[in-house]
């Protein structure tokens, strides 16, 4: 079953870019990801962290 898969992905033109589109969508997730998290102002993850222990 997987050579008739593979017969068939062979034949479709243009194919290959598929993965590299993955890949590259995939990177550019992380990478505006971390910028996100890094640029995340430090007051406003102390707050966030004292909710689960404020009684109100």
């Amino acid at each position: 079953m997987f050579e008739q898969i593979k017969h068939n992905m062979e034949t479709i033109e243009g194919v290959a870019i598929y993965p590299i589109l993955s890949l590259l969508i995939f990177f550019v997730f992380f990478i505006g990801l971390g910028i996100w998290v890094f640029s995340y102002k430090k007051d406003k993850i102390t707050e966030l962290s004292q909710i689960p222990l404020n009684d109100n």
